[in-house]
C-alpha cells in the first residue's frame, strides 16, 4: 500500500507572513519592508529548525524590530487563516482509500501548536507528524525523511511525498521517495490519477 506524505504550508494551508504585521504597521507593503530589513525568511528556516524567536530577535538593529519580530508567534495565527480546500478534498479520498498518510513539515516548534489550535484536523488527520522544528531537521535533509519512515514504519519505496518546494521534492526523490511537485489542487489530482491512487 502507497504511503502518501504531505507537506502543509502552501499545500493544505495557506501561509503568508505578512499578515502577521499589515495591521499593525498599517499596509502589506509596510510589512514587507519589515520582512526585507530584518531578513524574515532566514530567520524563519531558523525556526524551523528549532531555534527561538525570541532569541533570533534579539539580533536586530532596533528595539521597534526586536519588538515585532519577538512578537511573531503570538500573531502566527493570523498568517495560516486558509485552508486549501481542494487539497483537503484530496487527502481525504486518499484516506477513504485506505493509503496511509503522513506529514513531513518545516515548521518551527513555537508556532505549530498555533497552527494546530488554527486548524484542529492538522492534529488528527495525519498517521505520523515530522514537524522539523521538534526534530531539528529541514527538508530536503535526508534525516528528516528518514525520521518519517522510522516513525511510521514505511520504506521510502512506498511513499509519495506532495511539496510546494522544488528543492524538498528533488530532497525526497534523492532519498528514495517518488515525489509530487504541488502547483495547485486540479494538478496534484492528475498526478496522483496518473499513479492510480485515487
Amino acid at each position: 500500500m502507497t504511503a502518501v506524505v504531505f507537506d502543509i504550508g502552501n499545500v493544505l494551508v495557506k501561509w503568508d507572513p505578512h499578515l502577521a504585521w499589515a495591521g499593525d504597521l498599517g499596509s502589506r507593503e509596510a510589512a514587507g519592508a519589515f520582512l526585507q530589513r530584518t531578513d524574515f525568511f532566514a530567520r524563519n528556516l531558523r525556526g524551523d529548525k528549532g531555534e527561538c524567536w525570541a532569541d533570533m530577535a534579539l539580533e536586530l538593529e532596533t528595539e521597534e524590530d526586536r519588538h515585532l519580530m519577538a512578537s511573531y508567534p503570538e500573531r502566527f495565527a493570523l498568517t495560516v487563516q486558509e485552508k486549501i480546500s481542494g487539497s483537503w478534498d484530496i487527502l481525504h479520498r486518499l484516506k477513504a482509500a485506505r493509503h496511509p498518510v503522513h506529514a513531513i513539515t518545516n515548521w518551527s516548534a513555537e508556532t505549530w501548536p498555533i497552527g494546530v489550535s488554527t486548524h484542529p484536523e492538522l492534529g488528527e488527520v495525519f498517521g505520523t507528524t515530522i514537524v522539523s522544528g521538534q526534530v531539528r531537521r529541514l527538508k530536503p535533509e535526508p534525516e528528516i525523511f528518514a525520521h518519517l519512515c522510522e516513525d511510521a514504519g514505511v520504506a521510502a519505496a512506498d511513499c509519495v511525498f506532495i511539496d510546494d518546494s522544488p528543492g524538498n521534492v528533488a530532497g525526497a526523490q534523492a532519498f528514495g521517495m517518488d515525489a509530487i511537485h504541488f502547483t495547485s489542487p486540479d494538478a496534484l489530482q492528475r498526478a496522483l490519477a496518473e499513479r492510480e491512487l485515487l
